[in-house]
């Protein structure tokens, strides 16, 4: 049977933080939540166009709950500042869906805390934010994250004594490294929370390939053959809207357990219905994870679990 928008439970009630929700994916995620109910956080790094798209999601769902709140994953100051401000304003968040991704095929970049820009702001961004709300997911209804991988997490490899990328730096590997890494840290929050006896589910998706502004964003680097490539590559993916389905479905899915990934059924999980699908082995190993989760405590000087 096939899970649709339509499957998905009353959100009423409910707080859900989406990051990276004014646009692609996230865009999606945050209408359909708000559509079934929830109020819903736009964590975004540009302010005004998380406003310009609150205002999409309220002529669409007459009556959506919805706060814009700023949140730079590329800097970890944000992430603190956003968290502070949340609690704040709210006793507790029900869900937190780690969407926002970044992919640039352009020279190396590094974020304000001197991190290689794609494991910064894919990784250990969502890494620290997630540790900083926890204690508010801890007093939620039926709590849980969703960490975003990518199929292309299954040919990555983390190199450890070159995490940032600084020999040797291609784009397109460093962008998989991130979402491995993205991918590891859901694996084994999953393995924490259960072992801290917390209520909070860790889940994961991924969406195949989707035409999401990341396709142009990261061919913009490369003159008029990227921008060629591009288009190219939108033509062998499906809407964003089908991307966002596996996502949804690990966020609000009934009987969903701790540590499953949802992706498309379709040929190398590019397309197609929701299912659960597996991690590499890597992604699963569990001194993996304990490694980078070990690290990722140290560079951002969050320890939490």
């Amino acid at each position: 049977m096939t899970w649709n928008t339509a499957d998905i439970p009353d959100q009423t009630g409910r707080l859900a933080v989406v990051t990276g929700a004014n646009s692609g994916l996230g865009l999606v995620t945050a209408t359909e939540l708000a559509r079934h109910g929830a109020d819903v956080v736009l964590a975004v790094r540009n302010v005004a166009a998380g406003d310009d798209a609150a205002r999409a999601i309220a002529a669409a769902v007459p009556g959506a709950k919805l706060r814009v709140r700023a949140l730079d994953l590329a800097a970890l100051a944000s992430v603190r500042t956003f968290a502070d401000r949340l609690a704040e304003e709210t006793g507790q968040v029900d869900l937190l869906v780690n969407n926002a991704g970044l992919v640039l095929l352009g020279p190396r970049q590094t974020t304000s805390d001197g991190f290689e820009l794609h494991l910064g702001t894919n990784m250990l961004g969502h890494f620290a934010l997630t540790g900083l709300l926890l204690p508010l997911l801890g007093r939620g209804d039926a709590p849980r994250v969703v960490s975003l991988s990518s199929i292309t997490h299954k040919t990555a490899h983390l190199d450890f004594d070159d995490l940032m990328v600084e020999r040797g730096y291609r784009a397109s590997p460093a962008y998989g490294a991130s979402k491995l890494a993205n991918t590891v840290f859901g694996i084994e929050l999953d393995r924490r929370l259960r072992a801290a006896g917390s209520p909070v589910l860790s889940t994961l998706a991924h969406p195949g390939l989707s035409g999401t502004n990341l396709t142009p964003r990261a061919w913009e680097d490369r003159g008029r053959a990227g921008r060629w490539a591009a288009r190219l590559g939108l033509l062998v993916t499906q809407s964003v809207e089908a991307g966002a389905l596996p996502q949804l479905h690990a966020a609000t899915a009934t009987g969903v357990r701790g540590g499953q990934f949802f992706g498309p059924a379709g040929f190398r999980e590019v397309r197609g219905r929701v299912t659960e699908v597996r991690a590499s082995a890597e992604a699963t190993d569990p001194a993996v994870g304990r490694r980078l989760w070990t690290t990722a405590e140290e560079l951002t000087g969050m320890a939490y679990l």
